[in-house]
């Protein structure tokens, strides 16, 4: 598929005033995403888990207006109007006016909440853009009168152009995004449910979110991609992301937890080892980040358990483990690693089946 079918042709109904809900969910990358070109495009392909818990609730209420020559809309975050946001709703609603040219024909009030913090590295950009997203295909099915058509397609696609990882956030439980030669239809374009069998043991993961740190990144997400350009070592990780995803392939189906846990805790410290080796380069790991790093390792040493971690762009750590051990992995939460959570505040998470209308 090609993005010139994402353009649609003239809408066949005429609506005044209404609104759209939208709740869309976070991912956490297993194989990592960081580099990209074009409009959006990923230099090499990744896989995540769609989480259930932490996702963003959104509102888009919209009103006919004359067409305009620019776009006019507000964005409030728990009933409040922020301002700063709307720069990124700006670039984003010009990256893909031609894919839903009705855009300057409204004027959009677009309300959002977190069940989490904000720009604190739990992918909030995944999925409010993604919740957009859903809002903005959903309009476009009522104007165009094609009410049953599937759209996650498109809006995977959409919420790309928005935030990378968005397109992830569509769908669940395990998204691929970015073409790889093991996965057959998997696309740059947008994200794609993963087509291969997955063993029980993988199913209904646990995610624990540990909050080390809960303030805004001091390096952005696409300030980082952007280093990744004239990154010494780009060629040497894209290659070793997309090896990484080909090795998961057969560790998804028959179970083999030992093996996951060294792919996905390689790819972490991968991830945060661009950043460290950019220039300029900078750490988004916390002291705290490290020490709980370590106490897992102990813990898994010390009981055989199949706890393990992973990071996003930023110092929380994300606990995954299989829902066989979901009482003893908790406590150990609880009794160890609480301490090094800004305030011992954590989330519980696992994976879901993707975004659902409101």
């Amino acid at each position: 598929m090609v993005k010139q079918s994402f353009i649609p042709t003239a809408y066949s109904n005429f609506l005044t005033e209404g609104s759209i809900s939208w709740q869309s969910p976070s991912n956490i990358a297993l194989v990592k995403y960081w580099g990209k070109y074009g409009e959006q495009l990923p230099k090499n392909a990744s896989i995540s888990f769609t989480l259930s818990n932490c996702h963003t609730k959104t509102t888009l209420s919209y009103k006919k207006i004359k067409p305009s020559e620019g776009f006019h809309f507000e964005v409030y975050l728990d009933g409040k109007r922020e301002k700063d946001f709307e720069p990124k709703i700006q670039k984003f609603f010009e990256r893909i006016e031609k894919y839903v040219p009705f855009l300057k024909e409204y004027e959009f009030k677009i309300e959002t909440s977190n069940s989490f913090p904000h720009s604190s590295g739990i992918a909030s950009s995944a999925s409010g853009m993604s919740a957009l997203a859903l809002c903005l295909t959903q309009l476009e099915r009522s104007l165009s009168g094609a009410e049953g058509t599937e759209t996650e397609e498109k809006a995977s696609f959409l919420a790309r152009l928005g935030s990378g990882s968005a397109c992830r956030s569509i769908e669940g439980p395990l998204i691929v995004w970015g073409e790889h030669p093991d996965i057959y239809g998997s696309s740059n374009l947008f994200g794609t449910k993963y087509p291969f069998e997955v063993h029980d043991t993988f199913k209904n993961y646990q995610d624990t979110i540990l909050l080390v740190d809960k303030g805004e990144k001091q390096v952005s997400s696409t300030v980082g991609h952007n280093l990744m350009h004239d990154h010494p070592f780009a060629k040497q990780r894209f290659q070793q992301a997309n090896n990484n995803l080909s090795k998961l392939i057969p560790v998804l189906r028959e179970g083999d937890i030992s093996e996951f846990i060294k792919i996905v805790e390689s790819e972490a410290l991968s991830l945060h080892a661009m950043m460290m080796t950019s220039m300029p380069y900078f750490i988004l790991m916390k002291p705290n980040t490290l020490e709980i790093i370590n106490r897992i390792w102990n813990f898994r040493k010390e009981t055989g358990s199949n706890v393990c971690f992973t990071l996003d762009a930023g110092a929380n750590v994300h606990v995954l483990y299989p829902e066989a051990e979901k009482e003893n992995v908790s406590t150990f939460i609880e009794t160890d690693l609480k301490p090094f959570c800004k305030n011992g505040e954590y989330i519980h998470d696992h994976t879901g089946d993707g975004a659902a209308a409101l």
